[in-house]
């Protein structure tokens, strides 16, 4: 196929301005012409403007409109070149967001990081170490709130650069991540912050409680994340059926509110880490509830690994001053003091 030179190129094509397509997508999504200026903080009269340009531009080029008026009040119609249109200008500017992104971060003029609550003061001590180099380099840092689901996914679509967070892996077994580069803070299971007597506690322990016991106990689980990929690992995508559930809860402190208000009286399962923090006085919002740690009994043997993840590759094609590369080194020299304190 013959390449098309830059001189190729229809002129009422480069008349097209990225601006234009904007306003297309703003229509698109609003429906008419007032509705996008007041999404975009413009004059109706200006964005009716750029869609009769667009509109006789691409009939000129297409053959057809893209939109055809409908009359007062009524949204605007998207003829299927409009459509189609809308498709290519959705892709050029997010083409043209990530080129230029991808450019900031090669140049380390940008870096996007993100953190699931728990994990977000490891990640504020180590930027904290940083943040002198990324002041005098003019470092644009942007921290993002992650649910623990959707760690890989933004790193995969390079929302972000770096995540701080956990998953689920085998128990002992090194964690495959071929995508993704590690560094494993800690390991750990499950436990249960609970509001009961012990006499309405399974077994006689009394800093544990078994897996296969949970089914007797009305529980507070979270609707996904971690502790929904636990409970179906042990007894599997009906986990919900083998349970008896008392709340089932979207974020972690409305189960702390819960039990400790008395309102509902059950058993909330959460990481050891956030079971720690609680009984340690470090999490006062789940404070006065008693810790029993989970032995998994049931099922594959599996655990909580926290850690700090990236895209593979990412930091070897960075010089070792990067935001990323800096960061990076010192959430690893975070974790060896840690291990080296215990």
């Amino acid at each position: 196929m013959a390449s098309t030179g830059p001189t190729q190129y229809p002129a009422v094509l480069l008349d097209t301005t990225m601006d234009q397509l904007r306003t297309l997508l703003a229509v698109h999504e609003t429906g008419t012409a007032l509705a996008a200026a007041r999404l975009l903080g413009r004059e109706q009269s200006s964005v009716q403007k750029q869609l009769d340009t667009m509109n006789r531009t691409f009939g000129t080029l297409c053959g057809e409109a893209l939109v055809l008026k409908r009359g007062r009040g009524k949204d605007v119609l998207f003829t299927a070149t409009g459509e189609h249109l809308v498709e290519l200008a959705r892709a050029t500017l997010s083409a043209w967001s990530d080129g230029i992104n991808d450019a900031r971060r090669r140049l380390g003029r940008t870096l996007s990081v993100g953190s699931t609550r728990y994990t977000l003061g490891f990640l504020l001590d180590a930027v904290e170490r940083v943040s002198d180099a990324y002041q005098h380099r003019g470092v644009d840092l942007k921290v993002t709130h992650v649910r623990t689901g959707d760690l890989f996914a933004r790193l995969q679509s390079k929302e972000l650069d770096l995540v701080c967070g956990s998953i689920v892996v085998t128990e002992g077994q090194e964690a495959e991540l071929d995508p993704y580069e590690i560094v494993e803070w800690r390991r750990s299971g499950l436990s249960i912050l609970t509001n009961l007597p012990p006499e309405k506690l399974p077994g006689p322990a009394e800093s544990t409680v078994r897996a296969s016991e949970l089914p007797g106990l009305p529980l507070v689980v979270s609707a996904g994340g971690l502790i929904a990929r636990f409970l179906t690992a042990w007894y599997g995508a009906d986990f919900r059926k083998a349970m008896s559930i008392a709340a089932e809860i979207e974020a972690a402190h409305y189960g702390f509110e819960l039990l400790r208000s008395g309102v509902v009286s059950g058993a909330m399962l959460v990481t050891r880490g956030i079971a720690e923090a609680a009984e340690s006085g470090s999490l006062p919002e789940a404070g006065g509830l008693r810790r029993l740690d989970v032995v998994g009994d049931v099922g594959p043997r599996t655990e909580v690994l926290v850690g700090v993840f990236t895209r593979r590759g990412d930091r070897a094609s960075y010089d070792a001053h990067h935001p990323l590369n800096l960061l990076w080194d010192a959430l690893a020299k975070d974790n060896e003091r840690w291990w080296l304190s215990r």
